[in-house]
């Protein structure tokens, strides 16, 4: 996942974080954090990615706790526990301290960026809408990461229909990010957009054509190399109104795909996982 130079540079940060080296850490904290994410994301092992990724994930506390105010390392840390609570962690209740400890993190980036956002959910719905259309295009990295740390949160407590109707605010935290830079990530927000339109049946609110418009240009944004966006397609929105055809389509086309790719790596061989479950149960589904 790593090479060896970057290993022994993180082997030496580590013991470090330990002896208590600041000033070093304090230098090296963000080329960490970028590293980190950026290893993660380029892997095609998840196996090793969910074996080695706690001891990174402990390393990455540390350095956020040392470096308390600084936003990219909080978003970093929040990408990765998400990433990891989501796709890799297997034990719910790791699962469930994860994305708790994830949304932590990205709140506290919020916070950073306008203190009118340390506190979210509590937010009434019009100051909560007023402050995110105040951020700017610097700060799209945190409110995505936000947004997308948020919206795995709520699924992880979907059960709690308290959680669900925070689907709002990261519905619009994500159409701000589009506002901002459509192609932000190779269009990840639109990703999300779709599954969010999607997620319930019509007749409980859900956007089924306003969600294949978002998946098409996530997948057109991404040159067709997001496949997971692809999987949701099929999965939410082919599913959904019952088009068998569009259905097996898409999830052959994830999985004949190359799945390497700039930071969709992992997610691509995830999403071709799914995608072969997918298409296994079909016959049952229509």
């Amino acid at each position: 996942m790593m090479n060896t130079k970057k290993k022994l540079f993180y082997g030496s940060l580590f013991w470090c974080l330990l002896s208590g080296c600041s000033t070093l850490i304090a230098d090296k904290a963000q080329e960490a954090a970028e590293t980190f994410s950026s290893s993660v994301l380029n892997s095609d092992d998840p196996a090793t990615v969910a074996q080695g990724l706690p001891a990174y994930l402990l390393m990455v506390d540390a350095i956020v706790q040392q470096n308390p105010e600084q936003t990219a390392l909080l978003n970093s840390a929040a990408s990765l526990n998400s990433a990891y609570a989501s796709s890799l962690a297997i034990q719910p209740q790791q699962i469930q301290a994860l994305h708790n400890k994830a949304l932590k993190y990205a709140f506290a980036a919020l916070c950073l960026e306008n203190t009118l956002l340390c506190q979210p959910r509590q937010l009434p719905i019009d100051t909560f809408t007023q402050a995110v259309h105040s951020l700017n295009g610097q700060q799209v990295n945190t409110i995505f990461t936000t947004a997308s740390t948020w919206a795995a949160w709520i699924q992880a407590n979907s059960s709690d229909w308290g959680a669900i109707a925070d689907l709002a605010r990261v519905e619009l935290m994500m159409k701000r990010v589009i506002e901002l830079e459509p192609s932000y990530q190779q269009g990840n927000a639109y990703l999300y957009l779709g599954v969010l339109a999607t997620v319930l049946t019509p007749a409980l609110g859900g956007r089924p054509e306003e969600g294949k418009r978002y998946f098409e240009q996530a997948i057109s944004l991404s040159n067709g190399h997001n496949l997971m966006a692809k999987l949701y397609y099929a999965k939410n929105y082919a599913r959904g109104i019952f088009d068998r055809e569009l259905h097996d389509r898409l999830l052959n086309e994830v999985l004949a795909a190359d799945p390497h790719a700039k930071d969709l790596t992992l997610s691509n061989i995830l999403a071709q996982q799914q995608a072969k479950a997918l298409l296994a149960s079909a016959d049952d589904y229509f």
